[in-house]
């Protein structure tokens, strides 16, 4: 047995740690008996390299697609070609004000204790991006968000540039398998802003380019249905925020606005600091949402109260086996 596995199960006994280990099996016994897993995500889990293990979770069949932040989709990319440039501030929680405003005058914008260089990361994305959407743009074509980000990367103009292993970007991994990446709220993006700036410049002829929210909930409804029609949907989430909230009412949409028959989600879990006490859709229990039509009673919940940038790397070793 793998080193990180067997650990988790000797060690990890009771509390939020006994229910890591149960959803993680519960995962994998889901995509044994042949299911498919969605796994949303919020915050800044690329910047937190995520990647590290999230694609070899994506190439090794255990996750089918994604409901991820804009922040998300483009800082996987961000870190690719300018993780050499990336510094750490292992002293974050000290730092001034005075101190953020030095790094911001050198072009780093910080994110926790990782500041990203502007001029190499978004700067150097950005003129790949601008390529893509002028292509699409003489054209007539619209896209999503991902399909865009699928496009730069099979460009391939960027390649010579990547400073990580290339295993470790879960964006390589998902292009490689095609996965759907649902992207909603993309505007509330770096590249987001870029796109409507660049409109306004003149550089681009319109801002309908990008493929809407409603449009991706649509395709989302698409890709449900064809899913559920092969096998049971499980839903992974880490964190909170739209890309939860967005992906998982899909069902309830389909059963009780569409009319059509297909199966609640056949797993749930979240890794959550969220309270669960003050109304927030982010620390909704699970229980709550048979309520709303998109689990029932059978299906394995489970929620996971800490950190996902500690919790998270476990559950895919467990699964991974490492």
């Amino acid at each position: 047995m793998a080193a990180v596995k067997d650990f988790l199960l000797h060690t990890f006994r009771h509390f939020n740690a006994a229910v890591l280990v149960q959803a993680a099996e519960a995962w994998k016994q889901h995509i044994d008996q042949g299911g498919r897993m969605l796994l949303s995500m919020g915050g800044a889990m690329s910047t937190a390299e995520i990647g590290v293990v999230l694609a070899d979770l994506i190439r090794q069949g255990f996750v089918h697609g994604l409901s991820v932040t804009g922040a998300n989709l483009e800082e996987d990319l961000f870190n690719l070609v300018a993780h050499n440039d990336y510094e750490r501030v292992p002293d974050w929680r000290q730092l001034s004000a005075e101190q953020d405003l030095a790094y911001f005058k050198r072009g780093m914008n910080r994110v926790t204790d990782t500041c990203i260089p502007e001029e190499k990361a978004m700067r150097r994305v950005e003129r790949e991006m601008l390529s893509v959407w002028q292509t699409a743009d003489e054209k007539g074509e619209r896209y999503f968000p991902y399909e865009y980000v699928y496009q730069v990367l099979e460009r391939g103009r960027l390649e010579a540039e990547y400073q990580i292993d290339p295993r470790h970007s879960w964006l390589l991994a998902a292009a490689e398998k095609r996965l759907p990446i649902f992207v909603p709220g993309w505007e509330d993006s770096t590249l987001g802003n870029i796109l409507v700036a660049d409109v306004r410049l003149g550089r681009l002829g319109r801002l309908d380019l990008v493929k809407t929210g409603l449009e991706q909930m649509s395709e989302l409804i698409d890709w449900y249905l064809a899913a559920d029609a092969q096998a049971r949907v499980g839903f992974f989430q880490i964190g909170g925020g739209i890309t939860g909230d967005f992906a998982v009412c899909v069902v309830p949409l389909i059963l009780q606005d569409l009319k059509r028959p297909c199966r609640t989600w056949g797993y749930f879990c979240q890794i959550s600091e969220a309270n669960t006490s003050y109304g927030s859709y982010s620390g909704a229990p699970p229980n709550e949402k048979i309520t709303w039509n998109k689990l029932d009673v059978d299906a394995p919940r489970f929620v996971i109260e800490s950190d996902a940038s500690i919790v998270f790397p476990l559950i895919a070793a467990y699964l991974l086996e490492r």
